[in-house]
């Protein structure tokens, strides 16, 4: 695992950059240690990697938030998007590099303002943001925003405390069920409409997704992640 500042030197951005980021819930690091350090393991630097690819497109950091923490997120895609705008960026580029070297040589003094074009790259930029603001979980998350409703972590991390403080019971127990019909009021409440396939969905990925599964335990104690996907089925599976 890299510390913070070892992420700071690879990805290129500022430690307290990534202090904020943790603030706000979008890069929570792997572990802390008992002297306070920030770890971060190959999982964390992805989902960086990613942040920094959608900043690169002019999303808000609560908008990447929103577009990460769904369900219906394609990793691959977006790394697919990435490669893409990478190569119009390197495009870009050379024409600038070959423009230069041009006017270095052979002292050519007729300005050529189309090497410094950009529509393509923004194009681009726009096709991607209209895909992933495309969703309806993204779009109400907005609307939420502009209303001044601000995202709740904290409270949704103590929804899994409470469920991890619930693992003796059976996940079919009323009082489990009760909490996992919170845990749905609290993300329609603070984040979008959880819907019973949202929640069944959101359930599937606690317990697969390394990152999920880690923060969610980090507050409710080994186990919880999966406990709450558990409880979550069968609540999906009655309601």
């Amino acid at each position: 695992m890299l510390t913070v500042h070892e992420v700071s030197r690879l990805a290129g951005v500022s430690v307290r950059t990534l202090h904020h980021y943790d603030a706000v819930g979008l890069l929570k690091p792997t572990c802390v240690t008992q002297a306070g350090y920030r770890l971060y393991d190959d999982a964390a630097i992805k989902r960086l990697q990613t942040i920094l690819f959608f900043r690169e497109l002019q999303f808000s950091l609560q908008e990447i938030r929103t577009i990460l923490d769904d369900p219906g997120f394609d990793q691959k895609e977006a790394l697919r998007q990435q490669i893409r705008l990478l190569e119009l960026q390197k495009e870009r580029i050379g024409r600038l590099i070959s423009y230069a070297q041009k006017q270095m040589e052979e002292g050519d003094t007729d300005m050529d303002f189309d090497t410094f074009d950009r529509e393509k790259l923004d194009r681009y930029k726009e096709e991607v943001k209209q895909r992933w603001g495309g969703t309806e979980a993204y779009r109400e998350s907005q609307e939420k925003a502009a209303a001044g409703v601000q995202p709740d972590a904290e409270g949704l991390m103590a929804v899994f405390r409470d469920l991890g403080a619930m693992k003796t019971s059976q996940p079919e127990d009323p009082s489990v069920q009760a909490k996992v019909a919170e845990l749905q009021d609290h993300i329609s409440q603070h984040f979008y409409t959880c819907t019973k396939e949202i929640l069944k969905g959101l359930g599937e990925m606690y317990a697969e997704d390394e990152r999920f599964r880690r923060n969610i335990d980090r507050a409710g104690g080994d186990g919880t992640a999966m406990f709450a996907r558990e409880a979550i089925r069968i609540y999906c599976s009655r309601n």
